[in-house]
């Protein structure tokens, strides 16, 4: 009992302290002007977005694929033959390589 007649006397004060001395409004602004910029930071980097796993696998399916096809076409130019879809499979590594890599390291 003691206790609560020493703190209702302190929070009656200090409600009518608040009341009687509003915050200013450049104090108001400030917490908007922060919460404002809470809202317009952009995401972490570490957040990947996310890959579609399916694709991912045929991708790297037709790239060991094609890879698996160059050494034997590699063996025919030593004999004079060029095959002509050699140069559009290497292409084709390429890109598929480049696209995995996007897609994995990111």
């Amino acid at each position: 009992m003691n206790k609560l007649v020493i703190a209702l006397p302190l929070f009656l004060c200090s409600l009518a302290w608040s009341q009687a001395h509003p915050s200013p409004p450049s104090l108001h602004q400030a917490e908007q002007a922060v919460a404002q910029s809470e809202r317009n930071i952009p995401p972490p980097l570490n957040q990947r977005p996310s890959v579609d796993l399916a694709k991912l696998k045929r991708d790297a399916d037709e790239l060991a694929a094609l890879a698996q096809s160059v050494p034997p076409a590699i063996d025919q130019t030593s004999k004079g033959i060029l095959p002509k879809d050699l140069g559009e499979n290497l292409k084709r590594i390429e890109k598929l390589a480049k696209k995995l890599r996007s897609q994995i390291v990111q």
